[in-house]
């Protein structure tokens, strides 16, 4: 079990260390969220009672992780899973009082304006959140000074930059890998709407490794995991930092 052991890095990331890597594993949708929450929420301002959204929360793990670490209330929103399924996580992890599990697609969220005091999205941006039109459309549910913040796959250079997805990505990812922007391009697109003040926007350090760690532990611990982890361990090693990385970024509605 040495690299499931490996999750557990009360080092950098000491809150993250108290949960049980086999239990965050068990409810893999995507790469460390518990690293990257941790990490974004150093640029975030979270305090006991305000109401968070957890938008693309997948299994649940990250809204498990903000209300026991932050005292916060939580709207657990995912397209994918169904709300019973969530809602029996946050029971069992004895934070079914403080999250509320709802399912719901990203461009048709069913709140009321200005009704959230934060939105924070953990490696699920990317598939929803790229558009020009999007970030006007989410803001609608913050309520001034409200903050926003999402840790969603990156690159180093734009793919548009590069003039072509570096072959070692295309092979795993494909055409996805052009929704993976660099920490400047989220800046600007964000600031461009002067509806946000970006506060930070920065590429994980040694995002990769994490990103790593993470897949060979999935690889080692989840059924058929060695199949399912294998290229994406490939890929990131031979990558090694060159590319690929995770885009943090955190704004406050004006």
């Amino acid at each position: 079990m040495t690299a499931l052991n490996d999750l557990v890095r009360p080092d950098r990331y000491p809150r993250s260390s108290r949960y049980d890597p086999a239990w965050l594993v068990g409810l893999d949708m995507g790469p460390n969220p518990l690293w990257l929450l941790e990490d974004l929420a150093r640029d975030l301002d979270l305090r006991p009672g305000m109401r968070v959204l957890d938008l693309g929360s997948g299994k649940g793990a990250t809204s498990v992780f903000l209300a026991r670490e932050f005292g916060v209330d939580v709207v657990a929103a995912d397209w994918w899973i169904p709300a019973q399924d969530a809602a029996a996580v946050f029971a069992e992890a004895g934070v079914g009082d403080q999250v509320t599990a709802v399912r719901a697609e990203a461009h048709a969220l069913p709140f009321e304006p200005e009704s959230f005091d934060a939105i924070v999205s953990i490696d699920a941006f990317e598939y929803f959140g790229t558009a020009d039109g999007y970030l006007p459309y989410l803001a609608h549910f913050l309520r001034p000074g409200g903050q926003l913040g999402v840790a969603t796959p990156g690159m180093t250079r734009e793919v548009r930059e590069l003039g072509m997805i570096p072959p070692h990505i295309k092979r795993v990812v494909g055409w996805e890998a052009i929704a993976w922007h660099t920490a400047r391009w989220w800046r600007f697109q964000w600031e461009i709407t002067e509806l946000v003040d970006v506060t930070s926007a920065r590429l994980q350090e040694d995002a990769w490794r994490d990103w790593l760690l993470w897949a060979r532990a999935c690889a080692e611990h989840q059924p058929d995991g060695e199949k399912a982890n294998r290229p994406v361990i490939d890929m990131l090693t031979e990558d090694g930092g060159e590319y690929l990385s995770f885009a943090l970024v955190t704004a406050r509605k004006r």
